[in-house]
Formats: C-alpha cells, sequence, structure tokens
C-alpha cells in the first residue's frame, strides 16, 4: 500500500511518523492554555521574520516577476505580511477570550432585516492610520443577537480545558498564494483547536522550507506537520485513518473527488448521495467572480482611479486568484460606460506585467476564447500574456457563467435601466442566479448615488447579493488580507453542491454563524477625497498593480506588523504617498 502513492519507502515512513506523532499530541494540544498558545504565536513572529525577505523574493522569482519590480510587493503582501497580521489579531483576540471581552470592543448594530452586523475593521489606531477609510462589517445570521453574540464566539473555547479532546485535520494548500495555507493551518490550530498536517501544493512547495521555519514553535510541539508531494499523496492522505477532518483549498473537481471517488465510481457515488470520504469536509473553491459597476455621477478622476481598481481585480497575481474579476457587468447605456472600458484596457495593458507562471493558464484561457464567439485579444507587452476579452451577450453566456478561467480572461456584461437602483437589482439577480460561486463580488458606486438610492435600500439590496464576501468600491481581495473578515463562501453549500466552499477561515474574532462580510474603501483617494470628507491617507492602495512602492509598502507593512512603532509610520506614509 505504501508503495502505490509514488513515494520511496523513506518518505512515507517519514509522513507516517509524522501522522503518529500528530495523533499522539492532539490531545495535549487542545489542552494549551492560551497564555501558552500567545506565547508561540509570539515565537511564530521573530521565526517569521528572519525568513520573511528569503520567503517574498523566491516567490517573486518562481511567480517570474521582473527583478526589480514593484509588483514583488504582492509577495510581501499576501504572504509574509498578512500571516504576521494574523498572529497579531489571534494574540489580541485570545488575551481578550476571558469572559470574552473582546466582544465589548466591536460597534454592532441592527440592519432592516433585524440580523446582527459586527464592525470588525477598524479596531486598533494602527487600522485607523494604515488602512484610512477602509472597514469591514460582518453581518451574521438570523438568529444571533446582541444578547447571545458571545454563545457564537470562540465555541471551542467554551469547553473546559480538561474536557478538550484533539483532532486530526488534513490541509490540502492552494498553489497561487503563499499565505493561504499557513492560515488554513491557523483555522484548524487556533480556532479549533485540531493539529494539522499540512500538504504543500506542488505548485508553490518551494515555500515549504520557509514555512517550515517560520512555523517551527508549532512543529516542535507536535501541533504541525509540512509535507510536500502530488496528487498521489493527497489522495493517500485524504483516506489515511489517522486524518480526522479535511480543509481544501482548491477546485471543485479535486473536492468532489475526494468526497464521491474519481470516474464512474465518482459520478455513481453521487448519484446516490454515497460519500466515499466520511469525514467533515470544509473547502474554499473559487468562483465566477463579478464586478458590477452602477452608474452616477463619475468624474473623468473618479474614471480613472477605479479603472486601476476594476484592473487590480482582474491581474493581481496575474489573474491567479479564486476572488478574481470575472465577469464585469455594466450599464449598457451609461454615457461612461465606453470611457470607463477604455481607461480599463489602458491599465491592463501597461500594468502588472508579468508571466503567466500557474500550470494551465494557456489552456484554460483559449477555452474561455473558444466559448466567445466575437472576442478580443489585449496585447500586454513581450513578457506578458494577452487578456482575453468578451461580450456574453454575443458568446456562450452559460460556460462564461458556469466556468471559472482562473487567469487573465474577462467578461462583460451589460445589463438596462437609466434607474441605479432598479440596475442594482438586475445585476444581482443576475450574479446570484447565473454565475457559479459565491466567493467574492465587487460593487463600484459613487457615494452620491448610494445616497440617491437610499442607505437602507442599499443595504437591502446587500442582503439580496449571496456572496461570503462583499466589496463595495474596493476588492474582495481586500477581505482575505483583512485577518478579523471570514473568508469563504456564502453559507448553505453542502457536498454535493458545495459552490465556493464549505464553512470559513480566517476570522480570527472567531465569530461563529457569520452570513457576510462588508467591505468598504472610499470612493476618491487622498487629496481628493478630502473634498467630498472620505478620509484616506492613501493615494494609490499598495495592493493596486499601479501602485510604484508596492515592494517597498509590503516590507515596510511586515515590517510594522512585527513591532508596531509610531516611530515606523513616517516612512510608511511617505512611501504610500509616492506610490
Amino acid at each position: 500500500m505504501l508503495m502505490d502513492v509514488g513515494l520511496n519507502s523513506t518518505d512515507l515512513v517519514s509522513i507516517e511518523e509524522d501522522l503518529q506523532a500528530l495523533a499522539a499530541a492532539k490531545d495535549q494540544w487542545a489542552k494549551t492554555s492560551i497564555q501558552a498558545r500567545i506565547k508561540l504565536l509570539s515565537d511564530i513572529k521573530v521565526a517569521l521574520m528572519r525568513v520573511a525577505p528569503g520567503w517574498a523574493e523566491a516567490a517573486a522569482r518562481k511567480k517570474r516577476i521582473p527583478a526589480g519590480s514593484p509588483l514583488a510587493g504582492e509577495e510581501w503582501m499576501s504572504g509574509p505580511y498578512t500571516v504576521m497580521a494574523m498572529c497579531n489579531a489571534l494574540m489580541s483576540t485570545l488575551s481578550q477570550l476571558q469572559g470574552k471581552t473582546i466582544l465589548a470592543h466591536l460597534p454592532q448594530r441592527r440592519l432592516g432585516s433585524g440580523q446582527l452586523a459586527v464592525e470588525v475593521i477598524p479596531h486598533s489606531i494602527w487600522d485607523r492610520l494604515l488602512l484610512s477609510g477602509v472597514s469591514a462589517e460582518v453581518w451574521m445570521r438570523p438568529g444571533v443577537n446582541e444578547k447571545n453574540l458571545a454563545e457564537h464566539c470562540a465555541t471551542a473555547y467554551d469547553i473546559p480545558l480538561e474536557r478538550r479532546q484533539g483532532r486530526l485535520a488534513l490541509v490540502l494548500g492552494a498553489g497561487n498564494i503563499a499565505a493561504i495555507s499557513p492560515l488554513d493551518a491557523f483555522q484548524k490550530l487556533f480556532i479549533e483547536n485540531q493539529v494539522v498536517i499540512l500538504k504543500m501544493n506542488p505548485v508553490n512547495e518551494y515555500l515549504t522550507e520557509y514555512l517550515r521555519a517560520a512555523l517551527k514553535p508549532l512543529i516542535d510541539c507536535d501541533a504541525l506537520r509540512i509535507v510536500k508531494g502530488d496528487g498521489a499523496l493527497g489522495a493517500f492522505l485524504t483516506d489515511h485513518p489517522l486524518v480526522e477532518e479535511i480543509h481544501i483549498t482548491g477546485a471543485g473537481a479535486t473536492h468532489d473527488a475526494i468526497v464521491w471517488g474519481t470516474g464512474e465510481d465518482g459520478r455513481q457515488n453521487k448519484l446516490a448521495q454515497r460519500p466515499k470520504n466520511p469525514r467533515k469536509i470544509t473547502s474554499e473553491l473559487g468562483a465566477v467572480c463579478p464586478t458590477i459597476v452602477v452608474p452616477g455621477p463619475w468624474s473623468r478622476s473618479d474614471i480613472a482611479f477605479q479603472a486601476e481598481n476594476i484592473a487590480t481585480q482582474k491581474l493581481h497575481n496575474s489573474g491567479f486568484n479564486c476572488v478574481a474579476c470575472q465577469t464585469l457587468i455594466l450599464p449598457k447605456t451609461w454615457s461612461k460606460t465606453e470611457e470607463l472600458l477604455n481607461q480599463i484596457e489602458r491599465v491592463m495593458s501597461c500594468a502588472g506585467q508579468r508571466e503567466a507562471y500557474y500550470p494551465g493558464s494557456e489552456q484554460r484561457t483559449s477555452e474561455f476564447a473558444r466559448h466567445s464567439r466575437r472576442y478580443r485579444r489585449l496585447e500586454r507587452g513581450p513578457n506578458a500574456p494577452v487578456c482575453i476579452l468578451t461580450d456574453m451577450d454575443q458568446s456562450d453566456e452559460t460556460w462564461l457563467a458556469n466556468n471559472e478561467v482562473f487567469g487573465p480572461a474577462l467578461a462583460t456584461k451589460f445589463l438596462e435601466s437609466d434607474d441605479p437602483a432598479v440596475y442594482l437589482e438586475r445585476a444581482i439577480e443576475f450574479a446570484n442566479n447565473e454565475l457559479y460561486g459565491t466567493l467574492g463580488a465587487n460593487i463600484v458606486i459613487h457615494p452620491k448615488t448610494i445616497q440617491q438610492i437610499g442607505v437602507k435600500r442599499f443595504e437591502s439590496l446587500l442582503l439580496r447579493l449571496r456572496y461570503g464576501t462583499i466589496a463595495i468600491n474596493a476588492w474582495t481581495g481586500l477581505g482575505f488580507l483583512l485577518s478579523p473578515c471570514p473568508w469563504g463562501g456564502f453559507p448553505g453549500a453542502d457536498l454535493n453542491r458545495p459552490q465556493s466552499g464549505i464553512g470559513t477561515v480566517h476570522n480570527s474574532f472567531m465569530l461563529d454563524e457569520t452570513e457576510r462580510t462588508i467591505v468598504k474603501a472610499p470612493w476618491r483617494p487622498f487629496p481628493r477625497g478630502l473634498l467630498s470628507l472620505q478620509f484616506s491617507l492613501l493615494p494609490r492602495p499598495p495592493w493596486f498593480i499601479t501602485n510604484r512602492r508596492q515592494h517597498i509598502l509590503g516590507k515596510l507593512l511586515t515590517e510594522f506588523q512585527y513591532r508596531p512603532s509610531w516611530f515606523k509610520l513616517p516612512k510608511i506614509f511617505m512611501n504610500a504617498l509616492k506610490g
């Protein structure tokens, strides 16, 4: 049996030893005190900072980002920075779990539906300075209220220490964004009290030694092991008798292979609702994510800035993001639609240039083109793949709406209506009913248009949009970067129809029964935002593909998260203003 998985006996003996060590330590980990966990997270920060430069440089090199390119900042921001920030956030929550006092610092309000909204960003003075103008609310599911919110927070810690029992979880890592694998492991370790065997994705398994070094404090206490191998090893681990739960970030096909099996056996198992894998399985599986542009009184400067925003939603990480914009929904008769599209194409043609590093990209974009009866190839320079642009109304709309391309391809969908509220209703209906997945949706809307619709009606429309994260004038990828935000598909998925996945990760305040997260950013950047009373110190957000200083900012922000200090702020602000 051991030789059937394509590894030599030495490797398999080592993996068996890892699993045995984790299984032996799982109850002890569950009973580890809060103080000890805080100490472990503090030690991880020190170890992480030592390897952060090498980690970010290796990732930039492997992803074929040109030497000296500001795009290297993406590997700082979506790697060491995000993990460091999560360490800080978990330490803060753990230090205030006694009596759930952490909740006293989270503003709460009721929505028109009666549901509870909990503000999680900004939470500290650092949030207000470094994320100026950005806010995030977690909208809880019906039934959660101010009185019982504590019953839906950090529930794993409600079990008395001496009665806690651990479990062994397998985390199947993602190959695109470096922080996904460690953050998924943190979900199991610190929020669910489980030990973890983390299998790296072959695409980015070059990060294995960096993660082993950064997370060594967890490895030393037998709470974590990190292994690498191909799909055969993954299949071996998903069926291993010591593995009790599984979390996967990846494709729906991989999820179904784990749950139901492969080939004709898998098809028959699914038809009969007979899972071959009895374990609890959680997941994040991507989507055909929309960006909805709402008509309004946009200026030329507004169009230019929001074009950078939308281009970033498509081409951050060269388009290899599960939450990348794939469907751009636009008002057909709006006088500014053509100008906005022209500006988006201009930005995509001259920013974010890098090679397509993720396997299968050319095949997927070619298939996207084959289902587009009329498409255009947007040239982006000699070292960057073209971006395929198509109009859904003149193509195979059903295929385009149901297949995540995971690469540089973008479809537009034009909807009629001169009334912004009616248009938004139609766009939401289209996104809900036609597009595959429920992970993230973006809405780009002028503040005056929100006033025209009415704040209460606008919120009621958001309640109808069935996505796990909704970004207003931001990108849902920002929700991924923000530690307090739960990350995952809209609730209601199951093994038979997982959509964008089951369960959530991140969520440093450890809130249960969450429904969606609403992330908001200022309509206008600094200094134009000051004229419309929108406070922001960012002329161009550091995650924009157009930011000229993101490689510098990524490193500075990681160092700040390592040891926050007022003395570090001037250098950060200076580079932010030059971005």
